[in-house]
């Protein structure tokens, strides 16, 4: 028989481990290095400008942003707002529907002209729901369509206003 040989091995851990000693830190050289750092961070900003950073262009941009968010929001809410009242005619309408076909029923008639009768309702009730759902399709659509079409104008704007303002930092 032959032995096998385990991969695994089991070793007792010799050491601790080592945390930094905040006594050898030479915190003195940090705050040396951070003013430095600092120095010629500010140094950028000379007269209160960044010379490759148009803080006017951000701002200007971000306005934009913030018109155009505000419009897309606008005329979702005016889509959501069209969809709702269309369901709410459209839901009157079948309650007074439904009135006149009730009563249209409760005529006295015979068996076969009843089934004929609700066989019909029966098909133009499916007909009527059919191109209802259709229309409140077509308008949540339509929505969709303007809200997507003011975020994507606004996108295609902004990489071109980014490509510019790149241009000309670039030519400083």
């Amino acid at each position: 028989m032959a032995k096998t040989q385990s991969t695994f091995e089991t070793t007792t851990p010799t050491s601790t481990p080592a945390f930094p000693d905040f006594t050898k830190i030479d915190f003195t050289k940090i705050q040396a290095d951070f003013g430095k750092w600092f120095g010629d961070y500010t140094k950028t900003f000379a007269n209160g400008k960044a010379g490759l950073f148009d803080f006017d262009g951000v701002v200007a941009a971000q306005k934009k942003n913030f018109e155009v968010l505000t419009a897309a929001n606008q005329a979702a809410f005016e889509g959501v707002k069209a969809v709702a009242q269309r369901q709410a005619e459209i839901a009157r309408k079948a309650v007074e529907e439904f009135g006149k076909v009730a009563k249209e029923l409760a005529e006295p008639t015979s068996a076969e002209e009843k089934f004929v009768k609700q066989a019909e309702l029966t098909k133009a009730g499916f007909e009527q729901a059919v191109a209802n759902v259709r229309e409140l399709t077509d308008l949540v659509q339509k929505s969709n369509t303007e809200v997507a079409s003011l975020i994507q104008s606004r996108f295609v704007d902004q990489i071109e206003e980014v490509k510019a303002a790149v241009a000309k930092a670039t030519k400083k």
